[in-house]
């Protein structure tokens, strides 16, 4: 069993599927994003030109790092390695600021002169969520904050979403990835101003974001698929609340308050037994500000989180050194 990965099931939903099926009859013509575009922007009360699709959150942080010319870089970690990675390969050098403790980000900790700042709300792989006012306290004139809000739609109402806000300064960066399960589709989308989306899309090569996925775009914007993604984030916070109070049982170290659609543990020794038990979980040390001690593990169902603690268990009891 896979708990390392965030999707949210192994494959998209059989109305969203069949959508995907139906695009298909479109690829002799060019892509063309009008449509989901125009989609993106209603659900998130902006104007079209304030909306830029792209294959997915990863090809969003390249064009960013292509892009913007920062002089001091901050990224906070922990948190996906993506952004750091991409604006290295651009050239850039980056400062980093590391939480610890619970994870909450203390807006002093951000140096006054950085004109980029780029955080995760809900983090990964913290799933700590921010409040909206914490970070918004963090935007300056000349300053670029970048929000990456790829788990945002794991919280019921999204109350501390930043997408639909116009703060100067702001970008935020979606994807579709996780929910959806559309992983292999690579689709995902930029907020920001007007200005800074035509900087950004003239960065883009022509039609980086195929028909197939603008159809799904523009699919899950509707507000049938709004309100299934909102039943879904509710049953998954009841499905984390019986995965952490097994692990608490057990005696783990849960970071506080997750929000996402996993939860950060700390618990030495423990991912390769468990791999040997059928069950593979996301390994902390990738992380900057994590040690080998911490994994991740993606919330699923309660049949399958009780036959990950039972594993956890078995591998606790037996373990030499406890």
């Amino acid at each position: 069993m896979d708990l390392a990965v965030n999707v949210r099931q192994g494959m998209p939903p059989m109305w969203l599927a069949e959508v995907i099926r139906n695009a298909v009859d479109d690829l002799a013509a060019y892509p063309s994003g009008h449509q989901a575009r125009t989609a993106v922007a209603k659900r998130h009360d902006r104007n079209p030109d304030e909306v830029l699709l792209t294959a997915g959150a990863a090809e969003a942080f390249v064009l960013l790092a292509r892009v913007l010319k920062p002089r001091q870089a901050v990224v906070v970690h922990p948190q996906f390695t993506e952004p750091e990675a991409a604006l290295l390969a651009a050239g850039h050098q980056v400062q980093r600021i590391i939480l610890s403790g619970d994870f909450t980000l203390d807006p002093t900790l951000i140096p006054e002169s950085a004109d980029l700042v780029v955080i995760g709300n809900p983090t990964n792989p913290t799933s700590v969520l921010h409040p909206a006012t914490t970070l918004q306290a963090l935007a300056r004139p000349g300053r670029t904050l970048v929000i990456d809000e790829a788990f945002a739609d794991c919280v019921p109402g999204e109350p501390e979403s930043l997408a639909s806000t116009p703060l100067p300064g702001l970008i935020v960066i979606r994807s579709l990835t996780k929910t959806w399960g559309l992983a292999g589709l690579r689709i995902g989308y930029i907020l920001a101003d007007a200005p800074t989306i035509t900087r950004l899309a003239e960065a883009q090569p022509l039609w980086a974001v195929s028909t197939p996925a603008l159809a799904a775009a523009q699919a899950c914007m509707t507000p049938q698929a709004l309100t299934e993604t909102e039943t879904w984030a509710h049953q998954l916070t009841l499905d984390r609340t019986h995965l952490i109070r097994g692990l608490q049982a057990l005696g783990a170290h849960v970071v506080p308050n997750p929000r996402a659609s996993f939860v950060c543990v700390r618990l030495p020794d423990i991912r390769l037994p468990l791999r040997e038990k059928g069950f593979a979980v996301r390994r902390g040390d990738t992380f900057p500000g994590l040690g080998n001690d911490w994994i991740r593990i993606a919330v699923r169902d309660r049949e399958t989180s009780d036959a990950f603690l039972k594993a956890v268990e078995a591998t606790m009891n037996t373990s030499p050194t406890r």
